[in-house]
């Protein structure tokens, strides 16, 4: 047994912790037999890393960061955290389109679960992926880029198919982003023209504590450029200019957040919500995840909002997001444009598993789990949900006909 634990604490890893430092000591480690997974910046609240074999953890392989001769492109070896590529991004003139709300998650870690930040027109951070490199069960190395016929199988991968090992992302020209937040949206007109609050900037993000059901705690309008582009939106959802710069947990110190204000910076101090040198969220924590397209959107927040005198007392700060449609398999955004709502929770996990159900139920049967959190769907729901889902079992199974890479979580899901 390991003594390492996730991010927040919640799960201990049950296999053999290994840091290989070159491509020959992974190979050997996958290799070797027996169950085998990678580990990332462990920020997942569930078992999907998880294993009883080798953990393969990438920290002290050796570091790859290299702009591509068109400058359209970079590639970065897997266990670099967006918060390390960023700022060296940002030193070329360079940018991502998108960051999540914190920048302490792992590349490939970040890819393979589907994780994403927000804004209607941006994808999840997996769309950036142009190419990977896998590491496969075999020992071989299997690069995959957009075009071939088993890429969007594999970008989110869920850990299923081998180590990936690099990555090359899609960058463009450097940019600068505003940050401005509001208090207390009335969820009445916020729902009434959801279309039109979420495209209100670049990225957009309502967050609420459903302490009360009439209004929101917070909305959060990041801008790309100078401009307040939102105009009277939020006067219109009764809601006034912070008077201080906020967290989004009422309460909490809101140091660890960047920059706010309508000042603009640089995209990767304004993106995230979080400083990197900061603990981001509270910490302590879960997370549990749904993402509905948008034509859902609203029945999906007005089922959340009719359970809020059970989701409260559990409850940190539950964040409403979008998210651009894609082409990927196993992208909670596959198909359709995106709604998520994030529930943030106290560290009760027993209590949070026992409500679950009950939100999972009274939500669209659109809603699609996020893979790294906590949720309780079972296997063949989960499988119903994602109409690639076959073609992805077919992938695996060509890719890893041993089944080396199968754990527990995977197993519950059918694969």
């Amino acid at each position: 047994m390991s003594e390492e634990r996730n991010w927040a604490g919640n799960l201990g890893y049950r296999g053999t912790v290994a840091h290989p430092t070159d491509l020959d000591e992974a190979r050997s480690l996958i290799t070797a037999g027996g169950p085998v997974r990678t580990l990332g910046t462990r920020h997942c609240f569930n078992d999907i890393a998880d294993t009883t074999g080798t953990l393969i953890a990438l920290d002290r392989m050796p570091r790859v960061f290299e702009i591509s001769p068109e400058r359209d492109a970079v590639r970065v070896s897997a266990a670099l955290r967006y918060g390390d590529i960023a700022p060296l991004l940002e030193a070329e003139g360079l940018a991502l389109s998108n960051l999540a709300s914190l920048p302490h998650i792992s590349v490939a870690g970040a890819v393979a679960t589907g994780t994403h930040g927000s804004g209607d027109a941006i994808g999840s951070l997996a769309t950036a992926v142009r190419e990977l490199t896998l590491l496969t069960a075999s020992g071989t190395l299997l690069t995959l880029r957009r075009g071939d016929p088993r890429f969007a199988g594999a970008v989110v991968g869920l850990g299923a198919l081998g180590a990936v090992i690099e990555l090359v992302l899609d960058v463009e020209p450097t940019y600068r982003v505003a940050q401005r937040v509001y208090d207390r949206p009335r969820w009445d007109a916020v729902l009434a023209d959801l279309d039109s609050v979420t495209s209100a900037g670049t990225s957009v993000s309502v967050f609420t504590t459903w302490q009360r059901t009439d209004s929101a705690d917070q909305l959060w309008i990041k801008q790309r450029g100078d401009a307040d582009l939102a105009g009277d939106l939020p006067a219109r959802l009764g809601a006034v200019p912070a008077d201080a710069k906020r967290h989004p947990i009422l309460g909490v110190d809101a140091e660890a957040c960047t920059d706010q204000g309508g000042v603009p910076g640089p995209w990767y101090e304004r993106l995230p919500h979080f400083r990197l040198e900061f603990t981001p969220s509270a910490g302590q924590e879960l997370q549990s995840e749904y993402l509905v397209p948008r034509r859902d959107a609203v029945a999906a927040l007005e089922a959340v909002r009719s359970l809020a005198g059970r989701i409260a007392p559990l409850l940190l700060v539950t964040e409403v997001r979008t998210i651009a449609a894609d082409e990927l398999w196993l992208s909670t955004a596959h198909g359709a444009d995106a709604v998520a709502v994030h529930f943030t929770w106290r560290p009760d996990e027993g209590a949070v598993r026992a409500l679950l159900p009950t939100i999972e139920a009274a939500l669209p049967a659109s809603a699609r789990p996020h893979w790294g959190k906590v949720f309780t769907f079972d296997g063949a729901e989960v499988r119903r949900r994602h109409p690639r889902w076959d073609e992805f079992a077919a992938l695996r199974a060509e890719l890893d006909p041993d089944r080396r890479f199968v754990n527990d979580y995977l197993e519950r899901l059918g694969l």
